[in-house]
């Protein structure tokens, strides 16, 4: 299991990263700033949130916590779908940070749910 973690810090770390990234790159126009900053805060804090979770006190705990992260990452989803529906960013530019979160989602999605099942147990 320590592996996975390991993986998955470096993984949302590097999420966090590109989220960075694409705030800086965005236009300086008011719409794109404000959402801009929306997507920087819940995007950079799936990472904080997913190392958190990793200290939990409990399985309870712990499925709260990730249940934060996971939180984060589809309010991530859903700004990223702004900048492209919204046309403020080329879908092209967002397509493998938007796969990127879709797969995070799924991980955390069945980690919540596999610490819930192993709960009942």
């Amino acid at each position: 299991m320590a592996h996975d973690t390991k993986d998955l810090r470096d993984r949302t770390k590097k999420f966090a990263l590109r989220i960075i990234k694409v705030y800086q790159n965005l236009p300086k126009s008011g719409e794109a700033q404000v959402i801009g900053k929306q997507v920087l805060r819940s995007g950079t804090s799936v990472g904080a949130q997913y190392r958190e979770a990793c200290r939990a006190k409990s399985p309870a705990d712990f499925v709260n916590m990730m249940g934060g992260a996971l939180k984060e990452l589809d309010e991530t989803a859903f700004w990223l779908e702004l900048l492209v529906e919204g046309e403020i960013v080329p879908a092209a530019k967002l397509t493998d940070l938007r796969k990127e979160t879709d797969e995070l989602i799924a991980i955390f999605v069945s980690s919540i749910n596999t610490s819930k099942r192993n709960q009942g147990k």
